[in-house]
């Protein structure tokens, strides 16, 4: 299933969610708006009502922003770094055989791909992304001193809530894989979402180590171990090489 803009802007995906196994979970809309709120105050309180917003994408909103924007550049922030620390039940995985999926984690740093939200855009362009990224409570929206250009500026950016049941802490590589190669969730493979980020970061040249490792991994297993019973005939690019971009700096 692929998840559109407009099932966010009409809050579809809830809808959707209303008589599954995790509807229990959901924040309420009431939660969902507050935090909303709490979090564009603080952009006001920090910058005023005319600066523009940055979001810092670290995941699928690499690949994915669905949000609009007016630039988009590579960024790093400092203190926090992206792991495989969320269970997914939802998008990559099931209440019975769950995925991962990443989350900023504390400590280190990480590179990523920041996005240029309009000031006057920002409450809407915001919405859609609490649709998406806060429907469990799993991450903590937080401004984080970001760099981008050479400069210095605050960009929202959706950490682990370590209090979260979903919450996975650091997993050994092997359990991470198992994950990534077996589950599979409402938008697809669990596999898929670590290779299009890696294609993401690629596409910006970037790259990541630990997402590097964990590939060469997966492709190990399923070499060692054959097909996994959740890829079918339309998953062969998972197992495919990464394109040489993949490899620069």
């Amino acid at each position: 299933m692929a998840v559109t803009r407009e099932d966010l802007e009409q809050n579809r995906l809830r809808a959707a969610l209303g008589d599954s196994p995790v509807a229990s979970s959901l924040l309420t809309e009431a939660a969902l708006e507050a935090s909303l709120a709490s979090t564009l105050a603080r952009l006001s309180a920090a910058h005023g009502d005319c600066q523009d917003a940055w979001v810092f994408g670290y995941g699928s909103l690499i690949w994915n922003p669905m949000i609009f924007h007016t630039e988009a550049a590579r960024a790093t922030v400092h203190g926090y770094h992206r792991g495989f620390y969320l269970y997914s039940r939802i998008n990559r995985g099931t209440w019975d055989n769950p995925g991962l999926v990443l989350g900023l984690d504390r400590g280190g740093s990480c590179r990523g791909v920041a996005f240029r939200v309009p000031r006057d855009r920002a409450e809407h362009e915001f919405r859609v992304l609490w649709r998406r990224e806060m429907l469990t409570g799993a991450y903590l929206p937080r401004w984080l001193p970001t760099e981008i250009n050479g400069r210095r500026v605050l960009a929202l950016a959706f950490v682990m809530n370590r209090a979260h049941e979903a919450y996975a802490g650091r997993l050994p590589d092997e359990r991470v894989v198992g994950c990534l190669r077996e589950a599979v969730g409402l938008y697809g493979p669990a596999r898929e979402y670590l290779q299009r980020t890696l294609i993401g970061l690629a596409s910006n040249g970037l790259h990541d180590p630990y997402l590097d490792r964990l590939w060469s991994r997966l492709q190990a297993t399923d070499a060692a171990n054959g097909p996994c019973a959740t890829t079918d005939a339309t998953d062969a690019t998972y197992t495919a090489p990464l394109p040489d971009p993949y490899l620069s700096a």
